[in-house]
Formats: C-alpha cells, sequence, structure tokens
C-alpha cells in the first residue's frame, strides 16, 4: 500500500558564486530567512525547511502557495532528484511522475529510443517494450518527429510524448506539476480522459499548482508552502475555502 512520510525534511542548494567575504554578507543581510553558511563556509539556500507530514494510500494532495515556496522543489524531492540534507522521506509505492518534460530524457536520443530506454528501466520485457512503444506512439501523434533526437523538439511537442509516456503506466503515486495542463487544446482535450483514469487509478495523487480551481476538483487536501515551510496542511475547504460559499 502507497504511502509517504516526510521528517524534519531539508533540502539546500549551495550558491557556488558567493565566495567573496563582502559577497556573503551582502547576501545574508539582505535574505537572513532562507540563506545560511553551512559547516564549508558556504552559502546554501534553505529550499525546504523542517517539512514533516504523512499522505496515506487514496489521499489526493494539492501543493499551493506563492511562487518560490517549494513546490516543485518539494515534487522533485519526492521523485527521488533531489537527496535532503537532513530528516528523512520514505516513500513506499511505484512512482509516476509529470514534473519536468525533460526529466529522465536522453535530449540526443529520439522519441522512439526514449521511450524503449524508460521501458527497460522499468524493468518490460521485449514484448511489453514493443507494446507500450506503439501505444505512446500513437498517442504522442508526433508523426516522423518520433524518430528526431528530442533536442530538436519544440515545448509541445516534448509534452505531448512526456505526457503520454508517463501515462501510459500506471503509477501507485502520481506526482504532477501544472506544466502538463499548459498543453495545446487539441492535445489537452484527447488527454483529458487519460489523465482522469491515470488520476482515478493512483492511490496517491500529489499535484503543485497555483489554480484554486484544480486543486478544489482533484484534491482533498492541500499543503500551503510558504518560504520553504508548511503553514497550512488541512482539508481542501479549509487551506483553500470556496469565495462563492462565503
Amino acid at each position: 500500500m502507497a504511502r509517504i512520510v516526510a521528517e524534519n525534511l531539508t533540502i539546500e542548494f549551495p550558491l557556488y558564486h558567493a565566495g567573496a567575504r563582502s559577497l556573503k554578507k551582502r547576501i545574508l543581510s539582505a535574505t537572513p530567512l532562507r540563506l545560511r553558511t553551512d559547516n564549508s563556509n558556504r552559502i546554501v539556500v534553505s529550499a525546504l525547511r523542517d517539512l514533516s507530514f504523512a499522505i496515506e494510500h487514496g489521499e489526493r494532495v494539492a501543493l499551493v502557495g506563492p511562487n518560490g515556496a517549494g513546490k516543485t522543489t518539494l515534487l522533485r524531492t519526492l521523485a527521488g532528484i533531489y537527496e535532503p540534507v537532513a530528516g528523512r522521506l520514505t516513500v513506499e509505492g511505484v512512482i509516476g511522475s509529470l514534473i519536468d518534460p525533460s526529466a529522465g530524457m536522453d535530449p540526443d536520443s529520439t522519441g522512439r529510443e526514449n521511450i524503449r530506454l524508460r521501458a527497460f528501466y522499468r524493468g518490460l520485457d521485449e514484448r511489453q517494450v514493443e507494446e507500450l512503444t506503439k501505444e505512446v506512439v500513437a498517442f504522442a501523434g508526433l508523426g516522423d518527429f518520433i524518430d528526431v533526437p528530442i533536442r530538436t523538439y519544440s515545448a509541445g511537442m516534448s509534452v505531448r510524448l512526456s505526457f503520454a509516456l508517463a501515462t501510459a503506466m500506471q503509477p501507485q503515486i502520481l506526482l504532477m506539476d501544472e506544466w502538463l495542463l499548459a498543453g495545446d487544446a487539441e492535445f489537452m482535450a484527447r488527454a483529458q480522459t487519460r489523465l482522469e483514469r491515470i488520476v482515478t487509478n493512483a492511490e496517491i495523487l500529489v499535484i503543485a499548482t497555483h489554480s484554486m480551481k484544480i486543486a478544489r476538483t482533484w484534491c482533498t487536501r492541500a499543503i500551503w508552502l510558504d518560504s520553504g515551510r508548511i503553514t497550512l496542511d488541512d482539508d481542501i475547504e479549509v487551506v483553500l475555502p470556496d469565495p462563492q460559499a462565503a
């Protein structure tokens, strides 16, 4: 059964170009809340600070808050892209990520080659790889571009391929950023049913969004982040009350 547990989770990024002592003083004095010096005397940005929460089977959670609050950083941490510098993170279940169109893609390989690489990474055999490749190619609708290196793709083409690949295999835990909802109208109309299926069948959904409509439509719980900290974690109606109900 899928679950996510974070205990005092902390993520920090070093500022490698802030070496001069005078520059360090200016930076630290200007923004003291999220910057500090570590044991190696580097200035580091505290992207996430002492986060503790649990997400259990069946929960649909929206990560909300202002720009720079840490929403996408938390998604990437849950996906295993970022390693905590402190605290503990336990993730039980197969993860599917709709976070970054280029995440996990080899830009010098073709779309078709990237599909096969992802399938083999997931442990599929040759027959399953062929079936998955046919499904993703058909849904993405990239035509001859499926056999072109993806570094030549437009942003919209990358979204199409990433979405088709990520939703072809049902994960237990679905991590999603709202970038995918910005695809072209024709593609998103075709994608809606597929997206609803994968969201419904996921044991856990975590989505980072600025949209109250998206959060209230898909989620039952919201975690409000501000400056890398959790300021509110409650039912969606508590964190994002419906203004029409006031």
